[in-house]
């Protein structure tokens, strides 16, 4: 049970961390892309992709804890 409420507490951190991570990398790829060079534009895009998945797998790792301690599953 220990170790779900730890999985838990990162799972909802990571999520957190990426949702900002994934925020910059959309205003740096769209609104901000004139200031940046065209490697540096290919590379945000592909962070965006990246971080997406990785937010996804966040979730995922977050509803798993909440199902083996018994909470609500959302």
């Amino acid at each position: 049970m220990q170790d779900a409420t730890f999985l838990l507490k990162a799972a909802n951190f990571t999520l957190v961390l990426l949702a900002l991570c994934f925020s910059t990398s959309v205003l740096a790829s769209y609104p901000l892309a004139p200031y940046f060079a065209l490697p540096t534009q290919i590379a945000l895009h592909i962070s965006s992709i990246i971080i997406a998945a990785l937010f996804k797998l966040s979730y995922v790792v977050r509803c798993v804890c909440q199902y083996q301690l018994g909470m609500e599953v959302k």
